[in-house]
């Protein structure tokens, strides 16, 4: 059944809270299930995706115990894992399927790992190729797509050098987490900073892993050991609210708890560029992880060029910064975002397509879209691809426009913020 969505004048107000970070909780699980002891995990994400990384490692003989959003990882150390007894099934989640290849190559067992349909048509061989440099046995259908082979490396796992062709934090933590299994030193180059919870939570759990002039240096073998992590707001769950906070007249938006690592604020950079007030508050650390209070108020924003370096720090936050462009006063121009092409949906093919039939002025690049903003939008029959945050960037999008729009396949939610709508609607007045 479609959404339907009353767009208006209504403001929001209160304070909020939202899941925990999707890319954080995932990680949590991995190296919880790798370490030796335990590791309690509070505030974690309870969604498809992080559900599909649990069950993946309950398949390879990992207890897992949940109560609401806690879990606790009874871990089984790094030669632990038990082959599962089929394919291990990563759903919808990419990160599940990246980062676990990482992983697997390094084990005495076999594995395949599969997906939807959707899953099974986004490329791999990004990891494919660096694991196969590394020593692992790894392919896919045309040496791209899932389901992915593994098999037992006949030579053992070698550390690397490599130089991200792309900004992939999902790449990189694959390398990382290979490198657990190898032999000497990996170092990974980034052109573009991407998000760091992994070389994070590797340290927390004891990795010597280390950073310096744009360089990544991991040592392998180091044993990790269980930890208590709370897992902090997700900036790209925060991301929808405080963009319908900005753009919604008369509007006062308070989010507790949420990541602000550097390396995922750069939707709160681009949107004070385009004159947001936002303000951050109760700056505090947990679990090597920074943490704090997401003040908004409702804005006038203006159009700016968004590329280069800060790209890798938002990519995610794109379909709604590209709201948020729609409705600014001037030309946003967004460039070095192709990656978009290869997520859930082809982002940035779904946005000008959704955009465009509520009457926004948009042009599609090769590796981005140009925006001339407008005063508003206008309701529409809208679809959101099956891709979670293709559908939560419309329903922004639609709660601005005065009049009905319906929003197809809305269910995809699920796969990373299952209560968006019911936070939604406790902030609206």
């Amino acid at each position: 059944m479609d959404l339907i969505i009353n767009g208006g004048k209504r403001k929001l107000l209160g304070e909020i809270t939202v899941p925990g970070d999707k890319s954080i909780s995932h990680r949590s699980i991995i190296l919880g299930a790798l370490s030796n002891g335990t590791t309690m995990v509070e505030n974690i994400l309870v969604a498809e995706d992080t559900k599909r990384t649990i069950n993946c490692f309950r398949d390879m003989g990992v207890n897992i115990d949940e109560e609401g959003d806690r879990i606790i990882v009874e871990g089984v150390g790094l030669q632990g894992l038990d082959k599962p007894k089929g394919m291990l099934d990563c759903g919808n989640s990419g990160t599940t399927m990246r980062l676990l290849s990482g992983i697997l190559i390094g084990q005495s067992f076999a594995t395949t790992l599969t997906g939807d349909e959707s899953l099974t048509q986004r490329p791999m061989d990004r990891i494919i190729i660096p694991l196969r440099k590394m020593g692992g046995y790894i392919h896919g259908i045309e040496d791209r797509f899932p389901p992915l082979d593994i098999r037992p490396s006949d030579n053992g796992l070698n550390s690397i050098s490599y130089e991200l062709p792309v900004a992939s934090a999902q790449v990189k933590s694959s390398i990382l987490l290979a490198t657990l299994y190898g032999k000497g030193t990996t170092r990974i180059i980034e052109k573009k900073e991407t998000r760091d919870h992994t070389e994070r939570m590797l340290e927390y759990f004891g990795a010597n892993i280390y950073h310096r002039d744009g360089v990544i240096y991991m040592e392998s073998g180091s044993p990790l050991e269980g930890k208590d992590i709370y897992v902090p707001g997700d900036m790209s769950s925060a991301a929808y609210f405080i963009v319908a906070g900005l753009l919604i007249e008369g509007s006062h938006i308070v989010i507790r708890n949420v990541n602000i690592n550097p390396t995922r604020t750069g939707i709160i950079d681009v949107l004070k560029e385009m004159g947001a007030s936002i303000r951050i508050t109760n700056r505090r650390i947990k679990n090597r992880e920074p943490i704090g209070d997401i003040e908004v108020k409702n804005s006038t924003l203006r159009g700016i060029k968004i590329d280069g370096d800060i790209v890798g720090t938002l990519i995610d936050e794109i379909p709604i910064i590209a709201i948020a462009a729609a409705l600014s006063k001037g030309r946003t121009i967004i460039r070095d975002v192709e990656e978009l092409r290869y997520k859930e949906c082809d982002r940035i093919k779904a946005i000008y397509n959704e955009l465009k039939k509520m009457g926004a002025v948009i042009e599609e690049l090769s590796d981005g879209l140009i925006i001339q903003g407008r005063e508003n939008l206008r309701p529409a029959n809208l679809d959101s691809y099956k891709d979670h945050r293709i559908a939560m960037a419309l329903s922004i999008a639609a709660l601005t426009a005065e009049g009905k729009s319906r929003i197809k396949n809305h269910e995809s939610i699920n796969i990373s913020y299952p209560n968006f709508y019911k936070t939604l609607s406790k902030l609206s007045q």
